[in-house]
């Protein structure tokens, strides 16, 4: 059974649980945040999601 899950909900939870840990402070967090939606928004957002599609597929073939 596979299981998927969105990469914003992922790093969503990941910055969670740095806040919880006090790794991260909180204006840190935010900053990570609004950097990931305006990188979205821009012509770079293309290539970083086949960048990250090609390295999941490359990690699933090793797994399998």
């Amino acid at each position: 059974m596979a299981l998927t899950i969105s990469l914003a909900l992922l790093f969503g939870i990941a910055l969670t649980f740095l806040l919880k840990t006090k790794s991260i402070g909180f204006g840190s967090a935010l900053v990570a945040a609004l950097f990931g939606f305006l990188l979205a928004s821009t012509g770079a957002a293309g290539p970083i999601n086949n960048l990250l599609h090609a390295l999941l597929d490359a990690i699933g073939k090793v797994r399998a």
